[in-house]
């Protein structure tokens, strides 16, 4: 008889791949920390996870049709949100994390997994099981739950992961309001996403202002080091955008922490890692809230094909498929982070180049749909000249000063 498989953390991640497993038919213990928090998020997903997911539509607070991207001199992209054919699911939805995350761990509660509310304390991985050690929720005495596997999905400080003793990821971190308009200021956000670029708002990633239900997500991001910069960063956010956020009221602060890069293995002897855990949040974007359900799918589907083996060996399976599927858009997206935003004259070529209309399609046929979108010949040659003189535009007459 199967023990029961543990899943670390009851938000995205781990509720869908504890959903998975119980539509397996194997047992699961969710085990989370705190059920009250609600993780600070953009909550931007792509109209294929409520597809893909079984998700209902009425957890989309906002469906963004537009985006704009503003240089640090104010240049702006408009883009529609729509890829090289268009359909009727052709934008963003905007998703409230205190909806999302309880509907689908009460689901995957519902279809059979039982929900702990406690604190990871210990891992011991032995031959025949792990002995996972943990606090119940307001009590200092231990229990133990003899499982069959344990699967992270705690996030980018991983208790899991800390427990195997492997190295904590490097991370940025983001910080935002959410801030409640006045219905003429809300007009300007409801079908537009917005992105800011420029260092004195985000020295290495962007800026957001993202429309919800009833108010707007107004935050940024930055790389390591930063995090007391943070405050500040958002300071000038809000400065820069002035008579567009007058007379609002903030309604809430939040910040987290998400990690830049994905772990070298993502499964060991008897233990698997989604989500942040194991690193995979998209570069350029940030983008986590679909990454950590499909790890969480994959790696709970992987586990059922392979039980009863729980090696090493074994579990990876889930990591070289997860690789090959999505190793070249990680690996791209991760360059685009660095080239894009390495500097104020680079943000300014990336502004130029979100304003071609052949990324712009490209862009979205690969969000929505998360596939990498072959690229026509004439179409790679129209951006390719549209970059190079956004280069030569932003950097030459610098160069011929000096």
């Amino acid at each position: 008889m199967v023990k029961p498989i543990v899943v670390v953390g009851a938000s995205v991640g781990g509720s869908t791949a504890a959903n998975t497993l119980t539509q397996a038919g194997l047992p699961v213990i969710l085990l989370e920390r705190d059920l009250s928090w609600v993780k600070p998020c953009g909550g931007a997903l792509p109209p294929v996870a409520f597809e893909e997911f079984d998700i209902p539509e009425s957890l989309i607070a906002r469906k963004v049709h537009k985006a704009t991207i503003h240089s640090p001199s104010e240049r702006v992209a408009e883009i529609d949100v729509a890829g090289k054919k268009r359909r009727s699911n052709d934008y963003v939805a905007m998703t409230c994390r205190e909806q999302l995350d309880p509907y689908l761990r009460s689901r995957a509660v519902a279809n059979g997994a039982e929900l702990i509310e406690g604190k990871l304390t210990g891992l011991s991985v032995e031959a025949d099981g792990v002995k996972v050690t943990y606090a119940p929720k307001n009590s200092r005495a231990s229990r133990v739950i003899d499982a069959e596997v344990v699967i992270g999905a705690d996030g980018a400080y991983s208790t899991t992961a800390k427990l195997l003793n492997l190295p904590r990821l490097p991370q940025c971190v983001a910080i935002q309001e959410r801030i409640v308009l006045p219905p003429d200021k809300m007009a300007r956000w409801e079908d537009t996403a917005s992105l800011y670029l420029g260092e004195d708002i985000s020295p290495d990633l962007y800026a957001w202002v993202f429309p919800k239900a009833d108010h707007v997500a107004i935050g940024c991001g930055a790389g390591p080091g930063k995090t007391k910069a943070m405050r500040q960063l958002l300071a000038n956010l809000k400065a820069r955008l002035g008579d567009q956020i007058a007379g609002g009221k903030t309604i809430m602060e939040e910040a987290h922490a998400l990690p830049i890069h994905p772990r070298k293995h993502m499964a060991f002897d008897r233990v698997m890692l989604i989500g942040d855990a194991a690193g995979l949040v998209a570069g350029t974007s940030g983008e986590g809230i679909y990454w950590a359900m499909k790890s969480g799918h994959n790696a709970a589907k992987t586990l059922a094909e392979v039980l009863p083996q729980t090696s090493a060996a074994a579990l990876r399976q889930y990591e070289r498929r997860w690789w090959k599927e999505y190793g070249t858009m990680y690996r791209f997206l991760r360059w685009l982070q660095r080239w894009g935003y390495g500097s104020r004259r680079q943000m300014e070529v990336f502004t130029d180049m979100c304003r071609n209309r052949d990324v712009q399609q490209l862009t979205f046929e690969s969000y929505m749909h998360k596939r990498m979108t072959t690229v026509p010949w004439a179409a790679q040659m129209r951006m390719t000249g549209d970059i190079i003189a956004a280069q030569v535009r932003h950097y030459l007459p610098v160069r011929a000063a000096s």
